[in-house]
This record gives structure tokens, sequence and C-alpha cells, in this order.
């Protein structure tokens, strides 16, 4: 992996501390020649920085802690998390040929995440015990990923996890979620917005033990 140093600045970006790369990269096109993502992991996903924003005006994240990251993608929040607070990350994605393009950005920012190939629904309530925070971005876009989140929401509100977030732009997938989520669990719905890589307005569903 090269080092920062050598690295072009066409096609690269920062947010909230952390670098990060747009398609047009070298590196990226040369990692698309041997990977090909899909369900939508080809590129980072601005809820992803609704994320990062909230959990630097919340405090929520501290050193030590271990988080878990559903659907990652390329990563961005998974980096954010161990680069920000010395987070012990892990980035769970159903498409193993994401994963690569996060390996690449997280060895960009000097960081480790790691990851799992596994769908939402084979999540099970042991496996989310040890984690003190399960979060996910632009990840309920589908009609019928409302029931299969809600589904492993509950799951990992008995499994003891303290914070669950979810951050979407909108979509009425995630409004359908919110609202049965709200009617069984202490949990907030927030509109927010982020300012960095540029401004971005979406929401946050904040679940609490």
């Amino acid at each position: 992996m090269p080092e920062l140093q050598e690295l072009p600045e066409d096609y690269t970006f920062q947010a909230y501390g952390i670098l990060l790369l747009e398609n047009k990269h070298r590196l990226v096109k040369k990692l698309k020649k041997h990977h090909t993502p899909s369900i939508h992991g080809h590129k980072t996903w601005n809820s992803s920085f609704l994320l990062m924003d909230y959990f630097l005006h919340t405090q929520l994240l501290h050193s030590k802690q271990k988080v878990l990251e559903l659907g990652c993608g390329w990563g961005p929040t998974s980096i954010f998390c161990a680069h920000h607070a010395g987070c012990k990350v892990t980035g769970t994605d159903l498409d193993e040929e994401v994963l690569p393009f996060l390996e690449l950005q997280a060895a960009l920012n000097l960081v480790e995440v790691d990851t799992k190939v596994i769908s939402f629904d084979k999540l099970t309530k042991k496996m989310m015990s040890s984690y003190d925070i399960i979060f996910g971005a632009d990840i309920c876009f589908w009609d019928n990923l409302a029931d299969i989140h809600y589904n492993l929401i509950n799951r990992a509100k008995r499994a003891g996890v303290g914070h669950i977030l979810l951050a979407d732009p909108g979509r009425q997938p995630f409004f359908d979620l919110a609202e049965r989520v709200i009617a069984k669990h202490e949990c907030e719905l927030l509109d927010w917005y982020c300012h960095e890589p540029e401004y971005f307005e979406g929401y946050i569903l904040h679940i609490t033990l």
C-alpha cells in the first residue's frame, strides 16, 4: 500500500479529519479492474457524513469502544470512528467486493478496520452483544429493508447494545422503519445536516438502551 505522501492530490478530498478517494482516483480505478461492487457499493454516500458530524457533536465515541457498521461499503464512517476516537471497528457488508475499497481508504488514514461479509438478517443477538454502538448510513433504500432493520434493531436491543444509529437522506422505507421503532423503543428521529465535504441535509434515527 502506498504511503500517504506518495498519493496524488487529484481526486482526493477531506471530511471530518479523514482523507477519502473519489471514483476517478488512480488507486480506485486500479481496484475496479479486479473488484466490481454491487448493491450500491460504488462510492461514498452522503449520509456517512451526517453520522460523522453527529458523533462529533454528541461525543458518543470513546477510545476502546467496540463499534459495528452495517452495510459499510467503502467504510468512511468506520474509518472516522477508528481515526477520531481510536474505536475498535468492524465493518459489515453483504458484498465482499466493496471491502478492498474500505481497506484502501483505511490504510490511507493509517487505521485498521476489521471486516465481515454478512447480511443484515444473519447478524445474531450473540454477534452484536459485544458492541457498544451499531450504526449504518444509507442502508434503508428498499421497502423490504424496513422489516429487516426493525428485526435487527430488536435483536440489538435484546443484546444490550447501548446506541443504534441509522442515517438517511429521507427515503420512505427509512421513515416507515422510524415510525415502527419510535412506537416501541426509546429513540429520537432528528433532522441533521453536515457541512463537510459539502452541505447535506438528512435524518438520524438514534435508538438508546
